[in-house]
């Protein structure tokens, strides 16, 4: 890994990847990019994370490399930190905050953390570290601040790779400003994808309309604007194998955007190992760690396969909180009520609250249970209150005690015991409010799921939509449901609809479709997501069969007419207590099928790419007929916690293997609705 800039000399500089030619001052700017291409401080960090499992801690290894001017970011290390700014925009904002807090900044010697494009004050004794994307806006601004002098030095990082005409635009504005010898390093970081759980990743939140379902299926696209989709998802998958250390082997489905995209990474994968001199792949260090006896696979799905799971509505925790509460980017924003109660007559309610909590890795009981039945939650987090309050109790119970009078003699022999146990119990005071403030946050987060479940009957919809997926008989008319005013919102009916239209094998005649569409128009519902499913069912059925959502002969879940305790504060009457069933999903059986080599007339035609082979073949013959142990289900179109629930449950039967889940973006059922009815707009 080196620096990309010129040093006052015209010396050759060698770094960890090729040479650049390092030209003296007065030559051009232009001219200073002449050895090796560009090299990355990934493929540096790959080597600092070989022992990092997860793509959480090898990107969160990576930003602190980056943090601490690309050199490798000792723990223990006693010294202070150098004291910097960190200057980025809202891409390089989005992957730094769910995997570094505000502390953490504050322990890496981050002193100020600034949007690139907000009024910035000159602090010239300050070194600043930039984590932007190589955009025009974004170099012109870097150049201008160059040019105002605002900090003593400066280490640009591009998120993504830059080009040499932007890194000359900037080599001209720091020469034009004198300030070549402040430009203390230029690296690539290849960080273009954020990254949610330890096995989650997501490529963006910023613009996600550019890679959205809408505009990879909108009927007008043209082949310019797919190519420039296509390519922006290309990047951050690059991006994400550089930080992950691994060149994977490629399957994919064909003749669908999956497709597309598979072509594009295996050549940029292919062209990039070509180049042995600069490769972000080299060294034996990059497939140490988590990924370290077999190349991983990368399955590419297309979200076509499956279109009624991102409308299903859930019924385990992290699902619902994605579903029914403002959740993004592991931050779930909340908010509360003050209540009229007590305010006279005529007058304005008062203001709603705001509150913001922060569901991370940190949060064993979010660990725990993010991916369980949502009564489960509620009683865990009761039990969990009852525990807190008997340490409490016991903590006061030894302080009273201790408080005695001398006279008692009781008390006196009770002393010497209860000294040590007090001692005890006041060392576990920080990690006892810690635990009071996960308790309250889960109270409060369960509280607001609970609301929406007993006012939109959320129950009774996933019960009916697991019946309906399933092919069980239903014990209630569609159209009763649908015709309930007391059951959910006009946009629940409607994804229970889509869900049924999309999982029937033999479409509703015209008379009864259009008795279903004057039930829904009559319970308020918008129909233009039905004309976009109309015309891709159309369409599929020419392709294939619609996809399958487990057997017909089980049933997915018993019920359970046990009743919560009577002294818990989650009043869950009229709740179903349902139990899951583990039953996969279309995209977790497509995995299934290529992970253990399984033939499968679903699966049998898949596109086979081996980027590391020396000519590419058109072929859905595997080359490797092994098992995998490690793999990536990537979805073109968007992916949702259902699905990235289901891999994770479907994994824990499988002993020593590893999958991660990825999407071009992360949608709820509301967000892929308004989708649908974008498209479905005439």
């Amino acid at each position: 890994m080196h620096a990309l800039w010129p040093r006052p000399s015209g010396l050759c500089f060698r770094g960890g990847k090729g040479s650049h030619v390092i030209p003296s001052l007065s030559s051009p700017a232009g001219q200073w990019l002449v050895g090796a291409k560009m090299a990355s401080a990934a493929a540096a960090t790959a080597a600092a994370a070989a022992v990092a499992a997860s793509i959480r801690e090898r990107q969160t290894v990576a930003l602190k490399r980056m943090l601490n001017f690309n050199v490798p970011h000792i723990k223990n290390s006693t010294g202070e930190p150098v004291w910097k700014v960190l200057i980025y925009d809202r891409f390089g904002q989005d992957i730094i905050s769910p995997l570094l807090s505000v502390k953490e900044l504050r322990d890496m010697g981050i002193t100020l953390h600034l949007l690139l494009h907000s009024d910035r004050d000159p602090i010239p004794d300050v070194p600043a570290v930039y984590f932007v994307m190589p955009t025009e806006e974004n170099i012109d601004r870097m150049c201008q601040d160059l040019r105002n002098q605002l900090y003593e030095s400066y280490y640009l990082n591009f998120i993504s790779a830059i080009s040499r005409s932007k890194l000359e635009d900037i080599a001209n504005a720091a020469l034009a400003a004198s300030a070549v010898t402040q430009v203390a390093k230029v690296f690539d970081q290849y960080l273009n994808f954020i990254t949610l759980e330890d096995d989650m990743f997501v490529l963006c939140n910023q613009n996600k309309e550019l890679v959205s379902y809408r505009a990879i299926n909108r009927p007008d696209i043209t082949d310019t604007e797919m190519e420039t989709v296509m390519d922006t998802i290309v990047d951050s998958l690059f991006c994400f194998f550089v930080t992950l250390g691994a060149v994977p082997i490629i399957r994919c489905s064909r003749g669908t955007a999956a497709e597309m995209v598979a072509v594009k990474l295996d050549k940029k994968l292919r062209e990039n190992l070509r180049d042995a001199r600069n490769s972000l792949f080299t060294g034996d260090t990059l497939g140490a760690g988590q990924f370290s006896f077999q190349r991983p696979l990368l399955v590419l799905v297309d979200r076509n396969i499956d279109l009624a799971t991102p409308l299903h509505h859930t019924w385990t925790y992290q699902a619902l909180v994605h579903d029914v509460l403002d959740f993004h980017l592991n931050r779930v924003n909340l908010e509360e009520s003050s209540g009229v109660e007590n305010s006279p007559a005529g007058a304005r309610p008062k203001r709603k609250n705001k509150k913001s909590y922060d569901l991370t890795p940190v949060d064993k009981f979010w660990q725990k249970h993010k991916g369980s039945p949502f009564p489960e939650v509620a009683e865990s987090v009761q039990q969990e209150l009852e525990s807190y309050r008997a340490q409490e109790d016991e903590v006061k119970r030894l302080k009273s005690i201790m408080g005695l009078e001398g006279e008692d003699e009781g008390a006196i022999s009770m002393l010497s015991d209860n000294t040590a146990k007090l001692t005890s119990a006041v060392s576990s005071l920080p990690e006892l409010l810690e635990k009071k403030r996960l308790i309250d946050l889960h109270t409060n987060v369960a509280t607001a799921v609970l609301e929406h479940i007993k006012a939109r009957k959320l129950d009774v919809y996933f019960e009916y939509e697991e019946k309906i997926m399933s092919k069980t008989t239903l014990d209630k008319s569609l159209l009763d449901i649908i015709s309930d005013p007391d059951a959910g919102t006009p946009e629940d009916k409607m994804r229970l609809f889509l869900i049924y239209y999309i999982s029937t094998q033999q479409a509703p005649s015209e008379a009864d479709l259009e008795q279903y569409k004057k039930a829904l128009t009559d319970a308020g519902c918008n129909l233009n997501p039905l004309q976009y499913i109309k015309q891709w069912k159309a369409f599929t059925k020419m392709a294939s069969a619609p996809a399958s959502y487990g057997s017909t002969t089980t049933k997915p879940m018993g019920l359970l007419s046990r009743v919560m305790n009577t002294g818990s504060q989650f009043v869950m009457e009229g709740v179903k207590n349902l139990v899951l069933k583990q039953q996969n999903l279309p995209v977790t059986r497509i995995l299934d099928n290529l992970m253990e080599m399984k033939s499968n007339p679903e699966t049998d035609d898949y596109r086979y790419f081996d980027p590391k082979m020396l000519r590419g073949n058109d072929s859905s013959v595997p080359r490797n007929k092994n098992p995998f142990q490690e793999a990536i289900v990537f979805v073109v179109g968007g992916g949702n916690y259902i699905e990235y629930q289901n891999l994770v449950d479907y994994i824990k039967g499988k002993q020593g293997k590893h999958i991660l889940y990825g999407c071009s973006e992360l949608f709820n059922a509301t967000q892929f609705i308004k989708q649908l009815s974008q498209l479905g707009q005439k």
